[in-house]
C-alpha cells in the first residue's frame, strides 16, 4: 500500500497540471484527425466535379498531385520548425489553414482554379499537423505526460490521421449525395470540427523547450544516415498511401459508369472502407511490431500486393461492389505500413529531429497519392488490369527487398 501510494506521488508530482493525463493524446489526435478530414473529405467529390464541370478523370485525379505540392514543404519545413520551436505553434497554425483551405474548396464549383488552390492550401495544413502533430502525440503517450505501452504514440498518431481521412469522405460523400447545396455543405462539418480543435489545443502543454538556437532551422539529421531507414523505410512509405490512393481514387472512377444515382456516395464508401480498416487492423498491427523480425512490414506489403491483384480483378469485371472489398485488404496494408513506418521512424529519431525525421518520411508516403495520376496517363498505353498487376508486381518486389534489407 505504501509503496503504491508513492508511486502515485511520484506520477502526480511530475505530471503537468491541466488536462487529465489520458486526454492529453486524444486532444493532440483531435487536431490531426481534423486535418486529414479536410485532407481525404474531397475523395468522393472528385467523381461530382466531374459531372458539374465536365473535367476528365486525369484533370480531377490531377488535384491530388496539387495536395502533394503543398504537402512537401509543409512536411519538411514545419517538421523542423516544430522541433525548434514548439508543437502546438505548427499545430495551431495547420487546423487554422486546414479551415481557409475548406472555404476555398468551397468555391469549386465555380471553376477549378478554386479546386487546385484549395488543394495545394489543405496540403501544407496537412504536412504541418501530420509532422508536427504525429511527434505531439508520441511525446504526450510518454513521461511524464502518461506512461503508455511502446509503440502507443506510432499507433495512436496513425489512428488520428486514418479516422480522420475515414470519417471526412463518409460524411462529405453522404451531403454531397443527398443534402442541397452539394458543392459548399460538405465542407461545412470539417470547419466546425476544426474551430473545436482550436480550443482543445490552445489548452494542451507544449512537449519542446525552446532552445537558444530556435530560430535557426538546419537541415541536418541524424536519421537520415541511418541505412535502415534509406533501404527499408523510404522504400516502403510511398506504398502507403499509395495503395489508398488507388483503392479511393482510381478504381471508383473504373466503375462509376455502373453506379446509378450513387456514384459520388459509392466514392465515399470505397474511401470509408480503406480507411476503416486500416484502424480496424491495428491491435493486430500492435502484435506484429516485434524486434525479433519485420513481421509487420511482412504482413503490410503482402496485404497491399493482393489487394492490388484484387484490384486489377475488379478493373477486369467491372464489378462496383467487389471493389469495397478489395478496398478493404488494401486498406489493411496502408494501416499496417503506417504504423511501421511511424515506428520505425520513432524508433531511430533523437529527441530534438523526432518531427523532422517523421516529416521526411510522410513526405515520401505522400508520393503514393501520385499513383491515380500517373495510372489514368498509362492507360493511353495499356488497361487498368494489366497496369494494376503490374504495380502489384512492384510491391511484391518492394516486399522482398525491404523485408531482405530490415533482417540485416
Amino acid at each position: 500500500m505504501g509503496m503504491a501510494t508513492t508511486r502515485e506521488a511520484a506520477a502526480t508530482a511530475v505530471r503537468p497540471a491541466g488536462t487529465p493525463g489520458r486526454s492529453r493524446w486524444l486532444a493532440a489526435g483531435v487536431a490531426v484527425c481534423t486535418v486529414g478530414w479536410g485532407a481525404n473529405q474531397f475523395a468522393p467529390m472528385v467523381l461530382l466535379y466531374r459531372a458539374r464541370l465536365g473535367l476528365s478523370a486525369a484533370v480531377v485525379e490531377g488535384t491530388f498531385g496539387m495536395y502533394a505540392i503543398g504537402l512537401m514543404p509543409g512536411l519538411l519545413v514545419a517538421g523542423r520548425v516544430s522541433d525548434r520551436v514548439g508543437r502546438r505553434p505548427v499545430v495551431m497554425f495547420s487546423v487554422a489553414l486546414s479551415m481557409v483551405a475548406g472555404i476555398v474548396l468551397a468555391f469549386g464549383a465555380h471553376g477549378v482554379g478554386w479546386l487546385f488552390a484549395g488543394r495545394v492550401v489543405m496540403g501544407v495544413a496537412s504536412g504541418c499537423a501530420f509532422s508536427a502533430g504525429s511527434a505531439w502525440i508520441k511525446e504526450l503517450s510518454a513521461p511524464p505526460y502518461e506512461a503508455a505501452v511502446a509503440g502507443a504514440g506510432a499507433r495512436r498518431a496513425s489512428v488520428a490521421m486514418t479516422v480522420g481521412f475515414g470519417a471526412g469522405p463518409l460524411v462529405a460523400g453522404a451531403l454531397a449525395q443527398w443534402a442541397p447545396w452539394p458543392t459548399t455543405l460538405p465542407y461545412a462539418p470539417q470547419l466546425a470540427l476544426a474551430a473545436y480543435a482550436v480550443v482543445l489545443v490552445a489548452r494542451l502543454p507544449e512537449t519542446v523547450t525552446r532552445s537558444p538556437s530556435a530560430s535557426r532551422v538546419g537541415l541536418g539529421v541524424h536519421g537520415l544516415g541511418e541505412r535502415r531507414f534509406r533501404w527499408v523505410v523510404l522504400p516502403l512509405a510511398p506504398w502507403v498511401f499509395g495503395a489508398a490512393a488507388i483503392s479511393m481514387v482510381f478504381v471508383p472512377g473504373l466503375v462509376i459508369d455502373r453506379v446509378h444515382g450513387i456514384a459520388v456516395f459509392f466514392g465515399a464508401l470505397a474511401a470509408v472502407c480503406t480507411a476503416m480498416a486500416g484502424v480496424l487492423v491495428q491491435p493486430l498491427a500492435r502484435r506484429l511490431d516485434r524486434r525479433d523480425g519485420p513481421h509487420l512490414l511482412v504482413a503490410g506489403m503482402s496485404l497491399v500486393t493482393v489487394g492490388l491483384v484484387i484490384e486489377a480483378g475488379v478493373a477486369a469485371a467491372g464489378q462496383p461492389i467487389l471493389a469495397l472489398p478489395a478496398a478493404a485488404v488494401l486498406g489493411c496494408g496502408y494501416g499496417c505500413c503506417m504504423v511501421y513506418g511511424l515506428a520505425e521512424v520513432q524508433r531511430m529519431s533523437r529527441p530534438e529531429e523526432l518531427a523532422t525525421l517523421t516529416a521526411v518520411f510522410q513526405a515520401a508516403t505522400y508520393i503514393g497519392f501520385g499513383a491515380p495520376t500517373l495510372l489514368s496517363v498509362l492507360e493511353s498505353y495499356s488497361s487498368p488490369t494489366v497496369l494494376l498487376l503490374a504495380v502489384a508486381g512492384l510491391a511484391a518486389l518492394t516486399l522482398a527487398v525491404t523485408s531482405r534489407q530490415a533482417r540485416r
